[in-house]
C-alpha cells in the first residue's frame, strides 16, 4: 500500500483515534510500572538527585525520608584495583530495624550511603566457618529474620558477606563454645585495603569510629585476612592501641563465640574523614584520630613549627610512575623559600608494625609534605597539627578528584591544605602524546570516556615537571601559615 491510502472500509479518523487511546494507555502503563520500581526495588541507583527511602519497618515504627543528596567521590587506586568511583553512588536507603524487648535484644541494620552495618545486642552469637551473626531469644518470637551484610565500608567491594539471623526460637542456634564478656566488631580486609589511602579511609578511620567508645574492652572479628595476610601484620599497633584483646581470623574460626553486643560492618560516612554527629557513643572527629595516632606510635611532636628553627618540608619520591621530573629543582625552590627540604620515599608503611611506626615517626619530624596526587599523601596524617599538606595536581581536571580526597580530610585534621594544578606544558603527556591528542585540548572527554580511561592517562602515564617559578607562591603561602603558628 502507497503512502497516504488508507485501506478500503476503513476510516482514517478512527484509526488515528485508535492510536490516541493505545499510545495513551502505554503511557499510563509504563508510569504506573516506574513508579512501583522506584518505591519498591532495593537495588534502583540515584545519582544527583535526592534520595528515596525505602525502609523495611517492624510494626509500629514510621519510615523517615531523607531528602540528602548522595555524595560522589572518587577513589584512588593502585594500578591493578577496578575503580570504585562509578560503583560507589549510594542505592536507596532501606534502614531495617527489628527492635525487641530487652531480654531477647535488637538488630538495627543501617544500609544508607555507602555501608551496611548492623548493631545486634543481646545472646548474639557468631561462626566463622558460616561467616554468619545470629541474635538468639531467651523466649520465642513469631518470625526469623535475615540480612546479607557487606563487611568492608564500601558494599560494592567483592567480599564475602555475613549472614546476620534473629533466629525463632533458642533451639535453632548453635551452642557457644567459647562466651565472652565484652562487645565485638566484625569486618572485612578486602576490598581495596591493599591501596594506602584506602586502608585508612575504608577500615582504620570506619574501624576507630565503631570501636572508641569501648576504650580497649572490645574483639575484633577479621574475615578476608586469607586474602590479605600481612594486612594485620602491618597494622597491628593501630589494633593493639583499640582491642586488649587477640583478634578473630573469622576465616578459620571454628569456634562458636557468645558475646553481648557485636557491630556488623564499618560505617564509612565521609572519605578520610569522620562527621562526629554520627559517631556511634560521643562525639569523635579527625583531630581525636590523629592525636591516637600519636599517642598509639608515641610521635614527639603535637605542635608545628618550632620558631627556633628552620621549618622542615618532606617532598614525596614517587619511584615508578606519575612523578616529578624535577625534584632536586623543586628542592631547591623551597630551599630558597625558607625551608629545609629532604626528599624520601614513603611506601605506604611497610609491611611490618615497626617499619609503620618509624614511617610515622619521620613524618612527624617535618611540618609540611608535598607531593604529586597519590596514596603516599595519606601520610599528611601523622604531621603534627598546624603543618601543612601541599597536594600537586596532575593535569586533566583532576582537582575534583584529588581534593574530594585530600582537602576537606586534611583541614579535618587540622592541617593546612594547599594544592597546585599542573600546567598541561608542565605534564609529560605533551610531550607523550602531542599538543593535538584529546587528553591535551580537551580533558573532558576523556572524563566522559570513563574512569579507566581517565586512570590510564592523568594517573598512570603521567609524570610533570613543576614550574618552579608559577609554584613559589604556594611555598610562600605555607610558609606565612607555619610562621603564624
Amino acid at each position: 500500500m502507497r503512502g497516504g491510502e488508507v485501506k478500503p472500509g476503513r476510516s482514517p479518523k478512527r484509526q488515528l483515534n485508535t492510536g490516541y487511546v493505545v499510545g495513551g494507555l502505554l503511557m499510563l502503563l509504563t508510569y504506573l510500572v516506574a513508579q512501583h520500581f522506584a518505591v519498591t526495588s532495593p537495588h534502583v541507583v540515584i545519582t544527583e538527585a535526592p534520595r528515596i527511602v525505602d525502609e523495611v519497618k517492624a510494626p509500629g515504627e514510621t519510615v523517615v525520608a531523607s531528602t540528602e543528596v548522595p555524595q560522589i567521590v572518587d577513589d584512588i587506586q593502585a594500578p591493578a584495583e577496578t575503580a570504585a568511583v562509578s560503583a560507589e553512588v549510594p542505592q536507596i536507603v532501606d534502614n531495617t530495624k527489628v527492635p525487641r524487648d530487652a531480654e531477647n535484644g535488637k538488630v538495627v541494620c543501617n544500609m544508607e550511603g555507602r555501608s551496611d552495618t548492623c548493631e545486634v545486642d543481646g545472646d548474639v552469637r557468631t561462626n566463622g566457618t558460616a561467616l554468619s551473626v545470629t541474635l538468639v531469644p531467651a523466649a520465642s518470637w513469631p518470625e526469623r529474620h535475615e540480612w546479607m551484610i557487606t563487611p568492608y565500608s564500601r558494599r560494592f567491594a567483592s567480599v564475602r558477606k555475613v549472614t546476620v539471623t534473629q533466629v525463632q526460637d533458642r533451639a535453632a542456634a548453635p551452642p557457644c563454645t567459647v562466651t565472652h564478656g565484652m562487645p565485638a566488631v566484625l569486618f572485612a580486609v578486602g576490598g581495596y585495603a591493599a591501596n594506602y589511602w584506602h586502608a585508612y579511609a575504608d577500615i582504620l578511620v570506619p574501624l576507630f569510629v565503631a570501636s572508641r567508645r569501648y576504650h580497649g574492652e572490645v574483639t575484633f572479628l577479621i574475615s578476608n585476612i586469607q586474602f590479605r595476610p600481612r594486612w594485620p601484620v602491618q597494622y597491628r599497633a593501630f589494633l593493639q592501641g583499640l582491642s586488649k584483646y587477640e583478634l578473630v581470623d573469622m576465616d578459620g574460626d571454628a569456634e562458636v563465640r557468645c558475646f553481648p553486643r557485636v557491630t556488623v560492618g564499618l560505617r564509612l560516612d565521609k572519605e578520610l574523614s569522620i562527621v562526629p554527629e554520627l559517631v556511634p557513643g560521643g562525639r569523635l572527629t579527625m583531630a581525636d584520630f590523629t592525636g591516637f595516632l600519636r599517642e598509639t606510635y608515641a610521635l614527639p611532636r603535637g605542635a608545628a613549627r618550632e620558631p627556633e628553627k628552620k621549618p622542615r618540608l618532606l617532598l614525596i619520591h614517587r619511584g615508578h610512575y606519575r612523578r616529578i621530573l624535577n625534584e632536586p629543582e623543586v628542592a631547591r625552590a623551597a630551599e630558597e623559600a625558607g625551608f629545609e627540604a629532604v626528599v624520601t620515599e614513603l611506601r605506604g608503611g611497610g609491611d611490618t608494625p615497626e617499619a609503620e611506626v618509624e614511617q610515622a615517626r619521620v613524618v612527624n619530624s617535618f611540618d609540611v609534605v608535598l607531593g604529586l596526587h597519590g596514596a603516599g599523601l595519606t601520610n599528611a596524617m601523622f604531621l603534627p597539627p598546624g603543618g601543612v599538606l601541599i597536594q600537586v595536581v596532575p593535569y586533566g581536571n583532576m582537582e575534583d578528584i584529588a581534593r574530594a580526597e585530600f582537602s576537606e580530610p586534611a583541614t579535618d585534621m587540622g592541617l593546612r591544605y594547599l594544592d597546585y594544578s599542573v600546567g598541561a606544558e608542565e605534564s609529560s603527556l605533551m610531550e607523550t602524546l602531542g599538543p593535538e591528542h584529546p587528553a591535551i585540548k580537551d580533558p573532558a572527554s576523556v572524563h566522559r570516556s570513563g574512569w579507566d580511561k581517565v586512570f590510564e592517562l592523568y594517573l598512570a602515564k603521567q609524570n610533570v615537571r613543576i614550574n618552579v617559578t608559577r609554584f613559589a607562591p604556594t611555598l610562600a603561602q605555607a610558609l606565612h601559615h607555619l610562621r603564624r603558628q
